[in-house]
C-alpha cells in the first residue's frame, strides 16, 4: 500500500499538482524510504534538472545581537565565544566577493547579526553592493533580519536582487524558540521584498525539537509564498545557546525531509546550508534526493565545505553548475 501510494503522489507531482498536507505527512511516515527516496530524485531530475545553484555569504556583522533565537550563538543573551565586530571592512569584503565570482559562484550574500540592520551600516553595505556590482558582477543577496520595504527598496537600488528571511520552523513550534521576534514578522519582510520584485529565499532549521510535521507547515508555507530558493538547515549544537544538548539528527530522518521537501516544491532550489559539517559522510546521497544548491565556503560562526572539494562533489553527482538567476 506504502509503495503504491509513493507512486501515486509521485505521478501527481509530475503532473503539476500539489500535494497535501495529510500526504506529505503521509510519505513521511512511509517505511519503504528506499522508495521514497528514488521517487523524490526522479521528481527533482524531472522538475528541477541537473543544473545545481550556488551561493556564499560574509558574515558581515558578527555577534550582538539583541535577539533570543535559542539556536544563534550571536545572541548577547548566551554565553558563547563568538567574535563582536560592528561591520566587516570594504576591502575584506571586496576580496571575499572577488575570490568567490572566480571560483563562479553564483551569488554572494551579506549576512548581519541583529534584528534588523542600523542606517549607518545599510547605507556602507549599500555602497560595497555598488562597487561589487560594478567591479566584480556577482549577484547579490542580502539576510539582515526584519527589514522595512524602505530597507528593502534602498538594498534592491544599490543591486542587491534577493532577500534572505529563514522562517525557522512551523508557525506553532517558533514561539518555543523565539520570544523577541514573532514568525509573522519574518512573512512580512518576504512580502515586502516580493512586492518590490526581488526573489527571496527562506527555509530553517531541522533538528531544535520540531516535529516532521512542523518542517512540513514551513516548507508548505514556503511553497505558498512562491518561493523557490529553500536552504535546509542541520542544527549544530552551539556551546552556550540553549540548544547546546540538541541529539543529532539520524541519517534517515534527515533523508526523508529533503524527500517530503522535494514532493512539497519539486522545482525549488533546496539548498545545503549550516550544520554542513554534520553531514559530510552523507552530502552526495542528499543531492541525489533532492539538494540542488548550496552555501559554498564557510558559514558564519561555524566552518563550511571548501568550495573546490565541493564542486567536485557537485559534479561526481552528476549536476551541471551554472550561473543561474
Amino acid at each position: 500500500m506504502h509503495l503504491i501510494m509513493i507512486q501515486q503522489l509521485k505521478e501527481k507531482v509530475l503532473s503539476g499538482g500539489k500535494i497535501t498536507r495529510d500526504e506529505a505527512i503521509y510519505l513521511s511516515k512511509s517505511p519503504n524510504k528506499k522508495e521514497l527516496y528514488k521517487a523524490s530524485e526522479l521528481i527533482r531530475k524531472e522538475m528541477a534538472g541537473n543544473n545545481f545553484d550556488t551561493c556564499s555569504i560574509i558574515n558581515a556583522r558578527s555577534g550582538r545581537c539583541s535577539e533570543d533565537c535559542k539556536w544563534c550563538s550571536q545572541s548577547a543573551l548566551f554565553k558563547t565565544k563568538v567574535e563582536f565586530y560592528e561591520l566587516v571592512d570594504e576591502e575584506s569584503c571586496m576580496r571575499l566577493a572577488s575570490r568567490n565570482a572566480k571560483y563562479g559562484i553564483n551569488r554572494f550574500s551579506f549576512v548581519t547579526s541583529g534584528r534588523t540592520i542600523s542606517d549607518k551600516n545599510l547605507d556602507k553595505i549599500c555602497e560595497y553592493a555598488v562597487k561589487i556590482r560594478k567591479n566584480i558582477g556577482i549577484k547579490l543577496c542580502a539576510s539582515m533580519g526584519l527589514l522595512n520595504k524602505s530597507q528593502l527598496k534602498k538594498l534592491n537600488d544599490a543591486g542587491v536582487t534577493r532577500i534572505h528571511c529563514n522562517l525557522e520552523s512551523s508557525e506553532r513550534f517558533f514561539p518555543t524558540l523565539c520570544k523577541s521576534h514573532t514568525w509573522e514578522d519574518k512573512i512580512n519582510t518576504l512580502k515586502d521584498a516580493i512586492s518590490l520584485g526581488m526573489t527571496v529565499c527562506s527555509g530553517g532549521i531541522i533538528g531544535m525539537g520540531e516535529t516532521m510535521e512542523d518542517r512540513i507547515d514551513m516548507e508548505l508555507k514556503i511553497r505558498e509564498l512562491g518561493i523557490t530558493s529553500s536552504p535546509v538547515n542541520i542544527l549544530n549544537p552551539i556551546p552556550g545557546t540553549p540548544l547546546e544538548g540538541s541529539e543529532r539528527l539520524s541519517d534517515e530522518e534527515i533523508f526523508t525531509t529533503i524527500a517530503v521537501f522535494r514532493f512539497i516544491n519539486p522545482s525549488a532550489y533546496l539548498r545545503f546550508a549550516g550544520g554542513r559539517i554534520l553531514i559530510e559522510h552523507i552530502e552526495e546521497e542528499a543531492m541525489k534526493i533532492g539538494i540542488n544548491s548550496a552555501i559554498m565556503g564557510d558559514m558564519l560562526t561555524t566552518p563550511g565545505a571548501k568550495i573546490l572539494n565541493d564542486l567536485e562533489k557537485i559534479k561526481d553527482v552528476g549536476y551541471v553548475i551554472d550561473h543561474l538567476d
